[in-house]
């Protein structure tokens, strides 16, 4: 049995649907069988929101979704009309962000950009 989630995100509130299909997600798996660990769901979900956010702030509000329970984990992809690439920010002591890309790389065990004619897909993979 597949076990994914699509879902087409945009405005405010997108960052809170998105992680709650990470937990619709682990709830689909621990049914068919395949339950997540706490801290890959934990990891996950703190991917997906940061990962969401950013495309909605770069990308005209909106962004898609996907994803899918891989034999060794969870497979985020979060696709946007931008087509330029997440870059590290230096961190703002004031509270004003730069912490989200670094914080997606250690959490993952695989983080890649995909660029197309309609934006980027940004892919990342947390074990289980």
């Amino acid at each position: 049995m597949a076990v994914s989630r699509h879902h087409d995100l945009k405005g405010p509130g997108a960052a809170a649907r998105a992680r709650q299909e990470v937990h619709r997600l682990a709830g689909d798996a621990l049914v068919a069988g395949h339950p997540l660990r706490q801290a890959t769901e934990n990891d996950a979900v703190l991917v997906v929101s940061e990962l969401v956010t950013n495309a909605i702030r770069y990308a005209d509000g909106e962004c898609t979704l996907d994803l899918a329970l891989e034999g060794d984990g969870i497979g985020i992809d979060v696709h946007d009309g931008n087509p330029d690439p997440p870059r590290p920010r230096a961190h703002d002591p004031a509270g004003e962000g730069g912490f989200g890309w670094g914080i997606v790389a250690r959490l993952v065990d695989d983080l890649t950009v995909h660029r197309d004619a309609h934006g980027k897909t940004v892919h990342a993979h947390v074990e289980r």
